[in-house]
């Protein structure tokens, strides 16, 4: 759960269903408790479907849940003084075609009522921020769907909002892109600001975050401090070469990479490691080497679902 900072996010309860085929509900949230902190940067995680970006628009707002209580900023969720204090960047932003990178930021701009004395000196600062410089002038048809996420990171942080929702942030960006997007993000943090984001690219989260709160079903199944998340995981990485398929792998094994020069694989223990040896070389491997190494995000991700989403 958060400490004892003062909550930012608070929901209690949530529950949200929608209307499926032949008349049946669908329960797409399903009890959900989640608190967080001012100045925190929390990470929403899970499979698709979990139900991330219905408790997100439930949230702004955007859709009424069928029971819960939702606060944001210590203001009722979806309401008008609360939305003005949020930055948000949907998983799917969609811009007029026919309007430049600036004139675009230029309407949210007006939209957000920053004065016109202002306006120009705040947009070239924007540009600049999220890698759009020269750029700028170009019709948003032509642009990639990692460009389009610059602009809607610039769109987000325009008015320095208190508090930053945004799904799938790291979407369609190159490297350098997330670069910039993480720097970004911890710049907020480091002015107390509080940062709420989902993604599928747990690297990004693993670099961001103080803490995680993983959805399955609806549900929270995990929510810590990632510290201590990953503190009390264990990788025993065994690298082998092995030139046919690896048959049934033992159980909480996780196949990290395959190539040329080899298969990589992450044990929970050094004893499923031996287990994971003894299976390899039954099946002609060469193991390479074996070592302890600092557990990851994914390991632990794929270790906790992914008997589920595999």
């Amino acid at each position: 759960m958060a400490d004892q900072r003062p909550a930012v996010i608070r929901v209690t309860g949530l529950h949200v269903e929608f209307k499926a085929s032949r008349g049946r509900r669908v329960k797409a949230v399903d009890g959900l408790d989640l608190s967080v902190g001012q100045g925190e940067v929390v990470g929403f995680i899970g499979p698709n479907g979990a139900g991330k970006t219905t408790t997100i628009n439930a949230l702004m707002g955007f859709i009424q849940p069928s029971q819960g209580e939702l606060s944001v900023l210590g203001e009722t969720a979806g309401s008008a003084g609360a939305r003005r204090r949020i930055g948000y960047l949907p998983e799917v932003a969609v811009y007029y075609p026919f309007l430049t990178a600036r004139e675009a930021l230029r309407l949210y701009a007006k939209l957000a009522g920053i004065s016109r004395n202002h306006r120009e000196q705040l947009l070239t600062g924007l540009i600049e921020r999220v890698g759009l410089a020269g750029r700028d002038r170009e019709r948003l048809s032509g642009f990639s769907k990692g460009m389009l996420q610059r602009v809607g990171i610039a769109q987000a942080i325009m008015g320095e909002p208190e508090l930053l929702i945004l799904d799938e942030v790291t979407s369609g960006l190159d490297p350098v892109a997330r670069h910039d997007v993480r720097a970004i993000l911890m710049e907020f943090k480091a002015q107390g600001k509080t940062v709420f984001f989902s993604s599928h690219e747990l690297t990004e989260v693993a670099l961001l975050c103080d803490r995680i709160v993983l959805l399955d079903e609806g549900k929270t199944i995990e929510e810590a401090r990632l510290d201590h998340i990953l503190a009390a995981s264990k990788s025993v990485v065994v690298r082998a070469r092995l030139d046919g398929p690896p048959g049934h792998l033992p159980g909480n094994v996780i196949v990290r990479s395959a190539g040329e020069n080899g298969q990589v694989y992450a044990a929970d223990s050094w004893e499923t490691a031996q287990a994971l040896q003894d299976h390899l070389k039954a099946h002609g491997a060469t193991i390479l080497d074996v070592n302890e190494e600092p557990p990851s995000l994914e390991d632990y991700f794929v270790r906790k679902l992914g008997h589920k989403i595999t």
